[in-house]
């Protein structure tokens, strides 16, 4: 049984020599991706099960998030006291009807986002990296190795949600 990922508490205190690690896990997700969907029939990702998001639409959904986590990114190197909020209603997804692209150029744009924020993450001065920040929904401050775990732990949620929906078709 997955947990429900508004249901989950996030451990902080992640050292910053942590941040290597966690920004390999999150080059890495585009390549997780495209080898587990990448070559699957698109009846198979558009496929809804039970009311819930496609594997095409959960793929959409990480795109949609990185534009929230690069303005998070940009909070913490300015210096903010709370990072800024996002859409718990995920709008932008239900809104995008990614079931209507291909596969392959959601595929290619998360690719391309992904590896932006990657790239940003490895120029970051240590003062960027010792920084904390509030998360608005958590009410928990975050350093940014913090901050970047709990991005990697979003799209794990989102790979076994893709590899639960594979296992019920």
């Amino acid at each position: 049984m997955r947990r429900r990922w508004f249901d989950r508490t996030f451990p902080t205190g992640h050292p910053s020599d942590a941040i290597p690690e966690f920004s390999e896990r999150l080059r890495g997700t585009p390549a997780r991706l495209d080898e587990r969907v990448g070559s699957l029939p698109r009846e198979t990702v558009t496929q809804a099960v039970e009311q819930t998001w496609s594997i095409q639409e959960n793929i959409g959904h990480l795109l949609d998030l990185e534009p929230l986590w690069a303005g998070r990114l940009d909070d913490f190197c300015a210096g903010v006291e709370t990072l800024r909020h996002a859409d718990l209603e995920n709008r932008r997804t239900h809104a995008a009807n990614h079931n209507a692209a291909l596969l392959s150029d959601l595929l290619r744009a998360f690719r391309t986002a992904r590896f932006t924020l990657v790239d940003r993450l490895e120029r970051l001065s240590r003062a960027d990296i010792e920084r904390t920040a509030l998360h608005p929904r958590l009410q928990q401050p975050m350093t940014v190795a913090d901050y970047l775990f709990f991005v990697a732990e979003h799209d794990d949620h989102h790979l076994a949600r893709i590899t639960e929906l594979l296992r019920s078709m």
